[in-house]
């Protein structure tokens, strides 16, 4: 593989990392706020007004972009070029929603044609569920559908559904509604169970390589408790989603079986069969396909070359600049959109199970600080959390602002001279401008500091094709972000070391070491 450039490596860092962050009290103009907008897709606009970066800085990391080759980075990772090289693989997940840079075919096979296969069989899948020619094993029809999965096999495509479950439910799009088990602490599994059905219950165990310890076990656990039912036959409530390679492939002990491959990792795999399977079941095939043309959409727009241009490329400099230039070690994502609940905790995985690395592609020591901490929570309830920190705190935390102008739903009545719509948005536009641009007061308890920037992605309705779009931004902003840092932001070597030593304390006759071991017993796990 090619060796590209960090961005500490270039002729241009000194001056960059010179700049200062650029008073907002009085940049933030009408004239401003119009032309720092550029189109995102699927009908979103990306805004950073109120970023504090001025047009210096802002021509410093367009030079920067260009001279990294974030473009040509991208086109090598959809054209299908050894991108992954900690597991020596391509990394294809935007072939399943489209082709940005043209066909991918290595070995024989089509990845485009592939996906596109998958989705159509788990299209046909999901109409025969929802229109009843599938049945149950005791003949009832599927009332809910439940995704078993962990991490990326739950993230994305919970936070996705929830995203969606409303809209498809005004629009009377809602098949089956659909829950989700994650977490192997029993009390997960046994908490949605409780309130299911066997005969009407359709479950979809993801995970890729089928051997995902905490799926398997919530796997097991179902399994017992359909069996334990005494009218159902656990194979024909289940159905799984993993490799061709994978034990669970082609396993008579799942009603069918649909495929993803070792090029598309968990995070980056909810436009896959991943997500695809269970939100074409709950929310419809054709709600699905919508979401995968929003995300294909903004995939084009990331490759526009002027960063003035490209969204996800100007988000990602931007936070680079937050970041290494200015030294905020945080991102604050925060939705004005309810629907939007488990979409943070979809980035917090995207973000920092990519980009939360110390070594860079050649195995060196990273020289800057790389991705930073991600957290968030739907407005306007975090207003009453933690925005006290955001507005007051001594550290500066960016924030990037999610809001929609209609509401999914159609019940919206005044109160006192306006709909909760309104004063969503209306509390939306204040806490911009308060962190923008502050407020003195004689009192220092009551000062407001300002110069808290923030960004805005905004569109009219959080539909499937501005759900994708969305999806999408965010998936580029930490790719392109990965490469100036010059990381593999494809691999999770993280997680790998706490894997080992549960296998270890699992182990029989207890763990080796003294350390584990102790708190092994101190929990009662021995």
């Amino acid at each position: 593989m090619k060796r590209w450039k960090r961005i500490d490596e270039l002729s241009s860092w000194p001056t960059l990392l010179s700049r200062k962050a650029a008073p907002l009290s009085s940049a933030l103009t009408p004239e401003r706020i119009g032309e720092r907008v550029i189109a995102a897709g699927g009908g979103l606009d990306y805004s950073y007004a109120a970023m504090d970066a001025d047009d210096d800085t802002v021509s410093l990391l367009a030079g920067a972009a260009a001279e990294l080759d974030l473009l040509g980075q991208y086109e090598a990772v959809a054209t299908g070029e050894l991108m992954n090289p900690g597991e020596g693989r391509m990394v294809l997940h935007h072939i399943a929603r489209g082709t940005p840079c043209g066909p991918v075919v290595k070995d024989g096979r089509d990845y485009r044609a592939f996906y596109e296969a998958e989705r159509l069989r788990a299209a046909e899948f999901a109409r025969g569920v929802r229109s009843g020619a599938t049945l149950g094993s005791t003949g009832k029809r599927f009332e809910r559908v439940v995704q078993i999965g962990i991490g990326g096999s739950d993230l994305g495509p919970r936070a996705l559904y929830l995203a969606l479950e409303r809209w498809a439910r005004e629009r009377g799009l809602l098949g089956l509604e659909a829950s989700f088990i994650s977490n192997v602490d029993p009390d997960d599994a046994n908490g949605v169970l409780s309130g299911l059905d066997p005969e009407t219950s359709l479950f979809v165990l993801v995970s890729k390589s089928g051997t995902t310890q905490e799926t398997l076990a919530n796997e097991a656990l179902v399994k017992a408790w359909l069996a334990s039912s005494g009218k159902v036959d656990p194979s024909r409530h289940l159905v799984a989603v993993t490799s061709e390679t994978s034990p669970l492939a082609r396993n008579p002990a799942y009603l069918d079986s649909f495929y993803i491959d070792d090029f598309i990792g968990g995070r980056y795999s909810a436009t896959s069969a991943v997500g695809g399977v269970v939100l074409s079941v709950a929310l419809g095939p054709e709600t699905f396909e919508a979401m995968l043309g929003g995300a294909a959409e903004a995939d084009r727009l990331a490759l526009e070359p002027d960063l003035r241009r490209n969204a996800a490329m100007m988000d990602a400099m931007l936070g680079i600049f937050e970041r290494d230039v200015l030294g905020r070690p945080g991102v604050a994502v925060l939705p004005y959109s309810q629907a939007l609940s488990r979409f943070p905790a979809h980035l917090q995985q995207l973000d920092m199970e990519s980009n939360g690395k110390r070594v860079d592609r050649a195995g060196r020591p990273v020289a800057i600080p790389s991705g930073p901490a991600v957290f968030g929570e739907p407005g306007t309830n975090g207003q009453h959390s933690f925005y006290q920190l955001l507005h007051q705190g001594t550290d500066v935390v960016p924030i990037q602002f999610i809001g929609f102008r209609k509401n999914q739903s159609g019940f919206d009545p005044a109160f006192e001279g306006s709909t909760a719509r309104r004063k969503l948005n209306a509390n939306l536009a204040a806490q911009i401008v308060a962190f923008a641009v502050g407020k003195d007061d004689a009192d220092p308890n009551k000062r407001f500091p300002g110069g808290r920037p923030s960004s805005l992605l905004v569109g009219d309705e959080l539909d499937p094709r501005a759900l994708g779009a969305l999806l999408a931004h965010y998936e580029n902003k930490v790719m392109f972000q990965g490469f100036a840092w010059n990381l593999n932001s494809f691999d999770q070597e993280g997680v790998q070391l706490g894997k080992k030593l549960t296998a270890a304390a699992l182990a029989a006759g207890g763990p080796s070491d003294p350390a584990l071991a102790a708190y092994v017993r101190l929990l009662g796990a021995l």
